[in-house]
């Protein structure tokens, strides 16, 4: 189905391949350079994790409490606990827990042709089973 007339519809895949099985990506200048390819002036940003076990979130980019986010999903979903999803022969109950926790996809405003992000506001990928390809959607939409 395409885009309303006046609407521009613009979509590309992100690929990472992370070098621990939990960790943080900074994502905010990519979507930058992916509005600029899309040529919307005024829309949405559609930032969507394709995996069970990731997540795609907004906050600060301080590396203090990156540590501090980390450390609150592992006691809010510990990894090392047999849950019952291991019985499947997995072994990443944790991340898809933790993946809920901080969800799966954000959308960011457009206007004026730029992220409409706060003063600290950064946009960022959440990997919980890493150490293979993953792949996030981003979908800008608008005119």
């Amino acid at each position: 189905m395409l885009a309303p007339p006046g609407m521009n519809a613009h979509t590309e895949y992100l690929t990472f391949h992370t070098k621990k099985r939990r960790e943080l990506v900074h994502l905010t200048p990519k979507l930058e350079s992916i509005l600029a390819r899309s040529g919307v002036a005024e829309g949405f940003m559609l930032v969507s994790a394709m995996h069970i076990t990731a997540g795609v979130f907004v906050n600060d980019d301080e590396s203090g409490l990156h540590a501090d986010i980390l450390e609150w999903l592992e006691k809010l979903a510990p990894s090392g606990v047999d849950y019952r999803h291991h019985r499947t022969g997995e072994d990443n109950g944790d991340a898809h827990l933790k993946s809920m926790l901080v969800h799966h996809e954000v959308i960011v405003p457009i206007t004026k042709g730029v992220l409409d992000l706060g003063t600290w506001q950064r946009v960022f990928y959440a990997e919980f089973d890493g150490m293979r390809d993953k792949r996030v959607i981003v979908k800008v939409m608008g005119e």
